[in-house]
């Protein structure tokens, strides 16, 4: 089967293809709501409608919170052809706050920006353009030669913005039906815009949280200002004992796991077209705070990170109130790379806030424990560089892989629950605006997408 015909029927069918994706961005699959819960499985539902007008075997698996969708396509018995499962989400995030959308969020339509078109409408970008971008080239595959060039399953979950609690369960209960040769992920950017890019690494995160607490009550500050301990000063200065002045984290052990990066990687990456003053100009950012003698891109990908998310206590309204708080609260998130362990960082975290305590303090931490380990992808498999040469073919630029500085979950899981390597492949722009108002896609995306995914199959097959 060749693939030519198939990226000609792709460009022939791209409006119908954008058609389409306008019919799953209208509805409201917001997971995090109870409200949207019957929106969620409606969107479950046009998906599984959707595979089954390509011939694909599909269903909508009912879960205690979210339903998934998976769906298969090819001979089970037959080994003789590759067997790939592809793994997309079809929830999105709350539109909040509302009034800085431009327009409906979910009445998407396509704008001419700077002189190209946009998809705009919550989701674009994340994730069911990226999703419909992989269905789009099977569709076209289907449509030129009857089949497609291999197995394929498709793994399609509505929990991903919620944390996706289901996923292992479901994962665990339905392994022999998941299980492939490899996993294909559709969730990530390109590096540098026209800059073809799979993801080789991802930072692991852990989150925690602690409320410091100082007086029984909160005080009047000219009745016990001076005596009395101020649990806002206090969580202050241990906030601030978290770093050193060249920006590394000050926590005794935090870098006893990590991996330095070999030169090979570093030197990839140093070429890949990624533009510092770009990056830090859209953030409205002049110049980088991170730890020092490390690149921005080091930074983001292969080195950790200890971040204060939140910091607050006393009286937050209008005016002022002189008092002295009973209690400060923090709330703290950490990337991880390398052999870091979630659990072994959270345990070195507390003991240094601990150690810090003063003044009779006292502090209690939040029990609601979320960690991942870092993922790293093994980039020697033949696979790899197969959809990197489709990838450069399709982009005319040579592809390269990338690390990401976010955390998917997901990555990990393949291989911990599944024992299956994953590959991560996308093409969201840095500016998509993902989780923010005025989210979008570009056309450009959308089509090139469908495109590479066309030569990617062609290569794994």
């Amino acid at each position: 089967m060749t693939i030519e015909p198939v990226l000609k029927q792709i460009d022939l069918d791209l409006d119908a293809a954008l058609e389409r994706l306008m019919g799953l961005l209208k509805i409201q699959s917001v997971s995090t709501d109870p409200a949207y819960k019957d929106e969620v499985s409606k969107a479950a539902d046009w998906l599984v409608d959707d595979l089954a007008s390509l011939g694909v075997t599909a269903k909508k698996h009912a879960t205690p919170m979210h339903p998934m969708v998976v769906g298969h396509v090819g001979d089970a018995s037959d080994t003789s052809v590759p067997h790939l499962l592809f793994y997309g989400h079809y929830d999105v995030q709350p539109v909040d706050p509302i009034e800085l959308w431009d327009h409906d969020p979910f009445e998407p339509f396509i704008e001419d920006r700077d002189g190209k078109k946009v998809i705009r409408g919550r989701g674009t970008s994340d994730d069911k353009g990226q999703l419909m971008t992989f269905i789009e080239a099977c569709r076209a595959w289907k449509t030129v030669h009857g089949t497609l060039p291999c197995r394929i399953t498709f793994l399609f979950e509505g929990e991903e913005e919620t944390g996706s609690p289901s996923l292992v369960p479901f994962m665990e209960k339905h392994a022999d039906e998941l299980k492939a040769d490899i996993a294909l992920i559709c969730d990530t950017g390109m590096v540098a815009p026209g800059v073809p890019s799979i993801a080789s690494q991802l930072r692991g995160m852990l989150k925690d949280e602690f409320t410091l607490y100082g007086p029984k009550m909160d005080l009047h500050s000219g009745h016990y200002g001076g005596p009395a301990v101020n649990p806002l000063k206090e969580i202050s200065r241990i906030v601030a004992s978290f770093h050193d002045d060249e920006g590394r984290v000050a926590v005794e052990g935090f870098y006893d796991d990590v991996i330095d990066i070999g030169d090979n990687l570093k030197s990839q990456w140093e070429t890949c077209g990624f533009d510092e003053a770009e990056y830090m100009e859209n953030a409205g950012l002049t110049e980088s705070a991170g730890e020092t003698g490390y690149s921005i891109l080091e930074q983001q990908w292969s080195r950790p990170t200890l971040e204060v998310n939140g910091l607050w206590g006393g009286y937050q309204g209008a005016g002022s109130k002189t008092v002295i708080p009973a209690e400060a609260h923090c709330k703290i998130t950490c990337r991880l790379v390398g052999d870091m362990d979630p659990d072994d960082i959270r345990v070195k975290l507390r003991k240094h806030v601990e150690d810090r305590l003063r003044f009779g303090t006292t502090v209690s931490w939040d029990n609601d424990l979320e960690g991942a380990p870092a993922s790293v992808m093994n980039t020697d498999r033949a696979e790899f560089e197969q959809a990197r040469q489709a990838l450069s073919d399709e982009w005319d630029r040579e592809a390269v892989f990338v690390g990401m500085g976010g955390s998917i979950p997901i990555a990990g899981l393949f291989k911990t629950v599944l024992d299956m390597d994953a590959m991560l492949i996308g093409f969201a722009a840095e500016d998509d605006r993902i989780h923010s108002p005025n989210e979008k896609y570009d056309v450009e995306s959308f089509h090139k997408g469908i495109r590479s995914w066309a030569r990617v199959l062609a290569a794994l097959s």
